[in-house]
């Protein structure tokens, strides 16, 4: 299973928000590749890099703080965030990000997930963004009638290496993970579900790490990274183990 610290950027710092509201956003660090290297070094192998405004206005905005983090880090790097097409995808996996996550344009359309999962292989995964069970889009601001297990199934058939599922209202309250309706996609599904949303402790990780073999592959985890309610070390040792 993969711990996955989170870098959210928002007009070009590292930022995290409160149930996705952008206007909720606590700065973590003015210096995005500062974190990202204090990532590394602190032992984690993947980064997962959210462009916040490129996801509300659809087009990447802090392209080159994720370009920065590409060039100046070793880790591999999971980018969501205002991808909407193929040339966007093409564009960052030639520019060193590892995998590629597409949200918004999942929803609208399905048919570029399958062209985009048979050109890059094992290179695109699904956010599902969930408020009350059903997708949200457009950065969190757009609750659409989708329901996320529907959604999910349909990525799956599509050729999606990955589901990346967040509880919304979980999301950076750090009131614990969503483990039961995690598990309840992961079980319906034959690709890997990675967690997101509500990490607040210690446990709560080694809760999520107990549904490993529900098919929970990883879990991300942010706000509690930066404020000290999960001890890095302690939680990269956890998923070594």
């Amino acid at each position: 299973m993969i711990l996955f610290p989170a870098i959210d950027l928002k007009d070009g710092k590292a930022v995290r928000l409160l149930r996705g509201d952008l206007d909720q956003a606590t700065i973590f660090n003015d210096e995005p590749v500062e974190q990202a290297l204090k990532f590394e070094r602190q032992g984690f192998t993947w980064l997962h890099v959210v462009d916040l405004n490129g996801a509300v206005q659809g087009r990447s905005v802090n392209g080159g703080t994720v370009e920065a983090i590409a060039w100046s880090a070793e880790l591999k790097i999971q980018l969501g965030g205002g991808i909407r097409t193929l040339d966007d995808i093409s564009y960052w996996l030639d520019r060193g990000v590892e995998r590629v996550v597409l949200g918004t344009i999942a929803v609208r359309d399905p048919d570029l997930v399958a062209q985009a999962c048979t050109q890059f292989p094992d290179r695109i995964a699904v956010g599902i963004d969930a408020r009350g069970g059903f997708v949200a889009t457009d950065g969190w601001t757009v609750t659409t009638e989708t329901r996320a297990l529907d959604h999910a199934k349909r990525m799956e058939q599509a050729g999606a290496a990955a589901i990346i599922f967040t509880d919304i209202d979980r999301d950076g309250a750090l009131g614990g993970v969503n483990v039961a309706a995690t598990v309840e996609l992961a079980r319906a599904l034959s690709i890997p579900v990675i967690a997101s949303g509500g990490v607040g402790s210690i446990q709560d990780l080694m809760a999520v790490r107990a549904a490993e073999e529900d098919g929970v592959a990883g879990v991300i985890c942010g706000r509690a990274l930066y404020d000290g309610s999960v001890d890095a070390v302690e939680a990269v040792a956890l998923f070594a183990a």
